[in-house]
């Protein structure tokens, strides 16, 4: 890096913290969990160092505790100061906490595991003032003889509609509002849904039915990388979801679709994701699936629907280090955000 280059990332870096200081609009963020093998204060350096203002921290399910074990935290306030104390040092804000997990599992034990891990992330989010808590919808049996969850995609043969039904009617709405109102009566009003497959909202419209039935709790952590293999335009999904003021929270996070292999195969891959030779799609870094127009439409989306708020890397891809992807990630990002609040028209 030539010198006129790092004076340039300084001072970018600089209007970036004075516009978040004048109350001014995206941050950069980051989920912590690509950097689960340094410690926190370890972590929130490198980020400081990197111009990154806000991060989502993994507090169970699947994102683990490596940074947030609220087991620890609701119980030790000597370790809670700590761990606030140490973002603060850093200048980092807290976007999120994230519990992704499978609450309706079919299998009680499992079920229970990761809703007790859902229940003390809300719980944390509380004490912390953080307002989003980000998990998964969940995918129940398709009956109650079931052990492993089953993921309908389509309407027929007829059993998938009986297996939507029951999830849906039974399972899944009922165990959301309940989990909804625990979340509302401690103060808990986001709890961000990553539309993804596998679980029953994958999409726009299973977001927003779920939305519907549960309440306004009830919104999405966004993710275009697994829409955009799915065939969705995301700045069309932003529109539709910004309109039900629905997007509480963003992942930056990138896919490539293989088109030989999807001409080949279509979308729909169980590929093992390390034969990346053989999938139809992968996930990269923001930038190696598609340009910076691309990115830029899409925050450009976000401002029109009205959000605001964190733009949270999500690192998963297999081609590149953790450290490599998500510094290419932060960089690319950097210029494509719109930091400052917008002014007046004065030509209008």
């Amino acid at each position: 890096m030539t010198d006129f280059d790092d004076m340039t990332t300084k001072n970018l870096q600089s209007e970036m913290q004075a516009a978040e200081r004048d109350g001014y609009y995206m941050k950069l963020g980051v989920l912590t969990v690509v950097l689960g093998d340094m410690t926190l204060d370890a972590a929130c350096t490198f980020l400081e160092k990197q111009g990154v203002s806000m991060v989502e921290i993994g507090c169970g399910g699947f994102p683990g505790k490596a940074h947030c074990d609220p087991d620890v935290l609701l119980c030790d306030n000597d370790k809670l100061e700590e761990f606030k104390n140490t973002l603060s040092k850093h200048h980092l804000e807290i976007s999120a906490l994230s519990c992704h997990g499978n609450m309706v599992h079919p299998d009680k034990v499992t079920a229970k595991a990761f809703d007790d891990d859902l229940t003390r992330a809300i719980l944390l989010a509380e004490k912390l003032g953080v307002p989003v808590v980000n998990t998964f919808s969940g995918c129940p049996g398709g009956s109650r003889e079931d052990k492993t969850p089953n993921w309908a995609t389509c309407p027929w043969p007829e059993d998938f509609l009986q297996v939507l039904d029951y999830q849906w009617n039974e399972v899944l709405i009922p165990y959301w509002r309940e989990k909804a109102k625990f979340a509302r009566e401690h103060n808990v009003h986001k709890i961000a849904l990553e539309l993804h497959p596998g679980f029953c909202v994958y999409n726009t419209k299973t977001l927003l039915r779920l939305r519907e039935a549960v309440g306004p709790e009830i919104g999405a952590n966004f993710d275009p990388s697994h829409l955009i293999w799915q065939g969705m335009d995301p700045c069309a999904c932003i529109r539709e979801l910004g309109k039900a003021g629905a997007i509480f929270h963003f992942h930056a996070k990138d896919t490539r679709v293989d088109t030989y292999n999807t001409a080949v195969n279509g979308v729909l891959d169980t590929t093992h994701y390390q034969d990346e030779l053989d999938r139809s799609w992968i996930f990269r870094t923001v930038g190696y699936g598609h340009g910076d127009e691309f990115w830029k439409a899409i925050i450009s989306e976000l401002r029109l629907a009205g959000y605001d708020y964190a733009i949270s890397i999500e690192h998963e891809d297999s081609l590149m280090s953790g450290r490599e992807g998500l510094t290419k990630a932060i960089s690319f990002l950097k210029s494509v955000l719109i930091f400052e609040e917008k002014s007046g028209m004065y030509w209008a």
